[in-house]
C-alpha cells in the first residue's frame, strides 16, 4: 500500500475514529486502525468490538491495499507533523513509513485479515433528519442517562420513533430528560431503539451544524452516517421502561425564569454544598426565587433572582448538579419551572418539546 494524502484530511479522519480505540483490549489488533486504500480515497476503521467508526478521505493511491496500525500512536505522530502532503508506504510484513517534510517514521503494523469485520445492518429501518437536531436532542437528553452497570437498560438513550415523531429520552431513575421532533417515517419503521451513552457521546462530538444524517437500525444494531463518516454500535437490547409514567400529568404552580441567572445562581451557591448532603433549596415567593445553601460546619450562601410567579410560598431543594445539567443545553433565554409541593417532582420546560423531571431531596 503506498498513497499521499493531505495532512490536516487524515489527522480530522483519526481524531473521529481513534477515541474509542481501547489501548486495554487483550486482542492486540483491536487497538489499531484499519487502513484501506484504493481508486482515490482512504478508509479508516476503528472498533472496541461494540461501536465501530469509519471515516473516509481522499487520497492519491499509487498501490491499493491495507494494513493495520497503533490507532493512538499513529494519531500522535500525524498531530506532530507539519502541514501539507504526509507519504504513507506500508511493504508487505505491514511495516510503514511516513514522511512528511523532513519527518520520517516507521512503524510496525499487523495484517488487515486479523481486524474485525464490521457488522451488517440486516432487516434495516430507515430515518434521516438534520444533524443539528439530532445532536441539539441528544445533548438535550444524554447527560440524564445512567451509568450504573446494574441498570444497563439505562445506559444509553432512548430513540422512540412513533406517530411520526422521534422522542429521545434518557433517565437514571433520579431525573428524566425528553425531546420530541416531529419526523416522517413509514409506519412499518416504527421501534424503540435504546443507544449507548458511549455512542451517543461519539455522535455528539462530530455531529454538525448542516447537512443530514441517515440512521439504520436492525434488531441488535444501528449505524449512523453523516458527513464521509460511518458509525456503527450494538444496541442495548431490552424494553426500555415506561417512563411516561414518571412524569407529573398536572403540577399546582408554574414559575417563569431566566436560564442563565437560574444557572449561574445555583453554580455559586452550591460551592458552599457538602459531599455529604449536596443539595441546594429553592424558596419560591411572590415573583422572588431565593437559592440557598446551608451547610453545617462550612458555612451558607444565598442569592435572590427575580421570577414571574404569583403562588403560594413553596421551597423545595435538588441536587445542585442535575439541577444545572439541562440548563447548559437549553437553547431557550427563559425556562419554566413547575412543582405541586416540596415532595413532589419539580418539571423544567422551555420553547420547544423538551422537558425535565427532577425529583426532589428529603432534607430534615
Amino acid at each position: 500500500m503506498k498513497l499521499s494524502v493531505n495532512q490536516d484530511a487524515i489527522l480530522h479522519a483519526l481524531q473521529q475514529v481513534q477515541p474509542i480505540v481501547n489501548v486495554r483490549n487483550t486482542i492486540p489488533v483491536i487497538a489499531n486502525v484499519l487502513l484501506q486504500a484504493e481508486e482515490n480515497r482512504l478508509t479508516l476503521t476503528t472498533t472496541d468490538l461494540e461501536v465501530s467508526v469509519r471515516a473516509e478521505i481522499e487520497a492519491k493511491v499509487s498501490r491499493p491495499g491495507s494494513t493495520t496500525l497503533p490507532a493512538r500512536r499513529l494519531f500522535s505522530i500525524v498531530k506532530e507533523l507539519s502541514p501539507g502532503e504526509l507519504q504513507l508506504d506500508v511493504d508487505d510484513r505491514h511495516n510503514a513509513t511516513l514522511e512528511a517534510g523532513a519527518s520520517f517514521f516507521k512503524i510496525v503494523g499487523i495484517e488487515a485479515d486479523e481486524f474485525p469485520n464490521l457488522p451488517e445492518i440486516a432487516q434495516e429501518k430507515a430515518y434521516t433528519l438534520e444533524q443539528s437536531i439530532f445532536k441539539q436532542m441528544l445533548r438535550n437528553t444524554s447527560y440524564a442517562a445512567s451509568d450504573d452497570e446494574s441498570r444497563y437498560m439505562l445506559n444509553g438513550v432512548l430513540l422512540s420513533f412513533r406517530g411520526d415523531k422521534l422522542t429521545a429520552v434518557a433517565t437514571d431513575g433520579r431525573r428524566l430528560a425528553l425531546v420530541e421532533q416531529e419526523l416522517e417515517f413509514p409506519s412499518d419503521a416504527e421501534a424503540d431503539l435504546i443507544v449507548p451513552s458511549k455512542t451517543v457521546d461519539e455522535l455528539v462530538k462530530n455531529l454538525g451544524e448542516e447537512g443530514t444524517i441517515r440512521i439504520r437500525a436492525s434488531g441488535t444494531q444501528i449505524a449512523f452516517e453523516f458527513n464521509g463518516l460511518l458509525v456503527i454500535s450494538k444496541l442495548i437490547e431490552g424494553a426500555y421502561p415506561n417512563f411516561r409514567q414518571v412524569i407529573p400529568s398536572s403540577s399546582e404552580y408554574r414559575v417563569t425564569i431566566e436560564r442563565e441567572l437560574l444557572n449561574v445562581a445555583v453554580r455559586r451557591v452550591s460551592l458552599l454544598a457538602s459531599d455529604k448532603t449536596h443539595s441546594v433549596r429553592l424558596t419560591f415567593t411572590k415573583n422572588l426565587l431565593q437559592v440557598s445553601v446551608v451547610t453545617p460546619d462550612v458555612g451558607e450562601a444565598r442569592e435572590n433572582i427575580p421570577v414571574k410567579y404569583s403562588g403560594k410560598d413553596v421551597s423545595i431543594a435538588f441536587n445542585p448538579e442535575f439541577l444545572m445539567a439541562p440548563l447548559r443545553y437549553i437553547t431557550s433565554d427563559e425556562v419554566y419551572f413547575e412543582m405541586t409541593d416540596d415532595l413532589s417532582p419539580g418539571v423544567i420546560k422551555c420553547g420547544y418539546p423538551f422537558l425535565y423531571v427532577i425529583m426532589p431531596l428529603r432534607i430534615g
